[in-house]
């Protein structure tokens, strides 16, 4: 298949009905139906992660159109690089790996472009986390909270509490020693505090 067949099997927001889904085959069996030269088994991979991937980096990225970008290229790169997946590690975590580093250089590049991270808060408030309070006041908070934080904790603070990745998990995804991301966690929820109760009283 062509990187531009591939990108075209595998946009993010692609619609209407795909074919057969192997819904009842596991990740890691999927993967080496793809490697035996089953495409459509990648379809339903990235059914069940694209969305996944995508909240992640629009959360991350604060904006649609690079969270969009972000994840695509990161499925065109699983796609190439399947061969290389090992069994002993779940997909996701492998494929947020993929995804970390591409919201990682996406923030690298814009901070060198613009000098600063711009912040699309009609992004931010579609991708904001849920939260039980029903007032929409509150959840642009925590997004306007979440977009001043610290790229290493936010991400940390997302693979923990949103994506509910465990400390494992997390360090083979970014890298990230267990007791880094821990530190890295702890200071985002206070940082979130802080952040929430200044905005309360301004």
């Amino acid at each position: 298949m062509s990187r531009a067949a591939a990108a075209q099997a595998i946009a993010v927001t692609s619609e209407g009905v795909r074919g057969y889904h192997y819904a009842a085959m596991t990740d890691a069996l999927l993967v080496r139906a793809v490697l035996e030269g089953n495409v459509a088994a990648f379809t339903t991979l990235m059914d069940r992660h694209a969305r996944i991937c995508l909240r992640f980096a629009t959360r991350m990225l604060g904006n649609r159109e690079d969270a969009e970008d972000a994840t695509q290229e990161t499925l065109l790169r699983a796609y190439s690089a399947l061969g290389r997946y090992d069994e002993s590690v779940a997909f996701q975590t492998w494929l947020m790996s993929i995804l970390i580093n591409r919201c990682r250089t996406a923030l690298s590049m814009r901070i060198r472009r613009d000098g600063r991270v711009v912040l699309d808060e009609g992004a931010v408030a579609v991708a904001a986390v849920q939260s039980d309070a029903d007032n929409a006041a509150m959840r642009d908070a925590i997004a306007r909270a979440l977009a001043k934080l610290d790229d290493g904790q936010r991400e940390a603070f997302l693979l923990k509490h949103v994506e509910q990745l465990t400390y494992e998990e997390m360090s083979a995804a970014t890298g990230v020693g267990i007791s880094a991301l821990k530190m890295r966690v702890q200071r985002a929820c206070d940082r979130l505090q802080e952040l929430l109760e200044e905005d309360r009283h301004d």
